[in-house]
This record gives structure tokens, C-alpha cells and sequence, in this order.
């Protein structure tokens, strides 16, 4: 398969999941019902930045997926999105706030460890994962203080 038609895949079928998740196990009457820190983003927020990221990420991934090896990274890179999306299901699906603070903050450290590994061989890839780092930094800190607080 072209490189072309990888990019394809990889921009297609990484949101694709990323959107059928989150669809399927949406914030629900338990969510609305729980405490909740005064940081913690409008629901319109979540459907501007998730494509956002997943487009970032799934062209970091596609990158090193093509390097043939040249650019390490590929098993965090994988490692980091089954913990994505594991997280839903387990935060709004089985309501287990811990468990998926704990997929969350795993998530976290494959994403920065994998800005570690390919900064050296691919600066672009690497870079698209610093605002998906922050981000799942920050909802760490939300799915902590939800924890706390219920």
C-alpha cells in the first residue's frame, strides 16, 4: 500500500474509532449528576478538540508507521490508543472513576514517553503529541479532582 493511501487510513479509521467511542458511551445522567471542579470544560469543547487531536495523532502515528523502522515509537504509539480508548468506556460506560484515572494517567505517560523516543528521528511527529500530551494532562487533572470529589 502507498504511503498516500496509509495517511488515508490513518486519518480515517483513528477518528472514526475516537468518534464511535465517545458516541457510544456518551456523558450520561450519572456524569450530570456528579461533582464536579469549576475547571471542567463545557460538553461543546470535547467535539472541537477530540478531531483536532485525533488528526494530530493519527499523523504521528502514520509517520512512524512508514519510517520501516527508522523512527521508534510505533508500540507507544499503539499502547497510547488502546489506553484512549479504553477510557470512556470505562469512566462513562462501567463508571469507575479510579480504573480510568489510572488508563488515563498510563495514556499520559506512553504520549510523552513517545514525544521522547521520536524527538531525535522525527521532530514533526513528535511535536504533533505535545498538545495531545497537554490535553490528556489536563484530563487527568479533571478525572482526579472528579475522583476526589465523589
Amino acid at each position: 500500500m502507498s504511503k498516500f493511501l496509509t495517511l488515508v487510513a490513518f486519518l480515517i479509521v483513528v477518528p472514526a474509532l475516537g468518534a464511535f467511542i465517545g458516541l457510544s458511551f456518551p456523558a450520561d445522567e450519572w456524569y450530570q449528576v456528579l461533582n464536579k471542579p469549576f475547571f471542567t470544560p463545557r460538553p461543546q469543547l470535547f467535539g472541537v478538540v477530540w478531531p483536532i487531536l485525533y488528526i494530530m495523532v493519527a499523523v504521528a502515528g502514520w509517520r512512524v508507521f512508514v519510517s520501516e523502522g527508522q523512527t521508534p515509537g510505533w508500540g507507544l504509539w499503539v499502547g497510547q490508543m488502546v489506553l484512549n480508548f479504553a477510557w470512556s468506556p470505562t469512566f462513562f460506560g462501567a463508571h469507575q472513576i479510579f480504573w480510568a484515572m489510572l488508563i488515563i494517567a498510563a495514556a499520559l505517560a506512553l504520549s510523552v514517553t513517545f514525544v521522547s523516543v521520536t524527538w531525535t528521528r522525527d521532530k514533526f511527529a513528535s511535536l504533533l503529541f505535545v498538545p495531545y500530551s497537554a490535553w490528556l494532562a489536563f484530563a487527568l487533572a479533571l478525572n482526579f479532582t472528579i475522583w476526589l470529589m465523589n
